[in-house]
């Protein structure tokens, strides 16, 4: 459905508004990531750190941007409560499919992550948002109150575990040192341009939003939100394990990061 600029939700760009709408996106999203190894880590990595947390198993995680619950459906056969949210009824439909065949207990939240006003304070033990969910937020407005939308719902000492990818990284890519470039120049002179942002032709949407992060600025927007970084895991090109030797150049040789991050007092 195409919507004028100003009934678009909040952090929502006109692409990203195309994405969540349509059926074919979500009907074809499995097959079509299939093949994306860092899918392999990630959901292992996060029960490694919340199965051996001291809220012990059982409790309630809350996949923001859960797309059709790829990460959580495993989560919750492992013993969890799951609560997904996403923008897109598409992407939630085969979410209840899922939860339907093997009767799991996912609660279902169709909400812009920007305006989770629904959901009460304190809710959740934990949090994950993958795969640069957080990224697909425009505007650095928008992305905090998201964050604290997301610290709210927590509960005090909760894990939140979320994947970005690293700006640096787009000088390997093909044009990737045109765009650098060109949008520190645009960033600079161009108030509705922040460094980061990518616009792009994706699965035939349009000019879709992703903003790519520097390392500094996601560990900032964390801490400014509510968050205390417990670890970073910069991540190699293939995104399925972490890169050797961490400490050398992290910043130019990662490919993104998984964060673990927990709600403070």
């Amino acid at each position: 459905m195409t919507r004028p600029h100003w009934r678009l939700p909040k952090g929502v760009t006109r692409g990203e508004w195309e994405y969540f709408e349509s059926r074919s996106v979500a009907d074809d999203y499995d097959d079509y990531f299939s093949y994306n190894e860092l899918f392999d880590f990630d959901v292992p990595f996060i029960r490694s750190r919340i199965d051996t947390h001291p809220f012990g198993k059982g409790g309630v995680i809350a996949d923001l941007g859960c797309g059709t619950g790829r990460a959580l459906v495993p989560l919750v056969e492992a013993g969890y409560r799951g609560l997904a949210i996403d923008l897109s009824a598409h992407m939630l439909s085969i979410v209840a499919e899922k939860a339907a065949e093997s009767d799991l207990p996912i609660c279902r939240v169709q909400a812009n992550l920007v305006e989770l006003d629904g959901i009460r304070d304190g809710v959740v033990d934990h949090a994950i948002s993958l795969f640069s969910t957080l990224g697909m937020i425009a505007g650095r407005k928008h992305r905090s109150e998201a964050l604290q939308h997301v610290c709210r719902i927590m509960r005090v000492g909760g894990l939140f575990v979320l994947h970005v990818h690293n700006r640096l990284y787009n000088l390997y890519d093909p044009g990737g040192p045109k765009w650098f470039v060109g949008n520190w120049l645009r960033s600079t002179f161009v108030r509705d341009i922040e460094r980061g942002d990518k616009y792009f032709d994706y699965r035939g949407v349009h000019k879709m939003f992703l903003h790519v992060f520097s390392r500094r600025e996601i560990i900032r927007v964390l801490t400014s939100n509510g968050f205390g970084v417990r670890e970073i895991i910069p991540l190699e090109a293939r995104r399925r394990r972490p890169i050797r030797y961490p400490w050398l150049c992290q910043n130019l040789r990662a490919n993104g990061w998984i964060i673990v991050a927990e709600k403070m007092p």
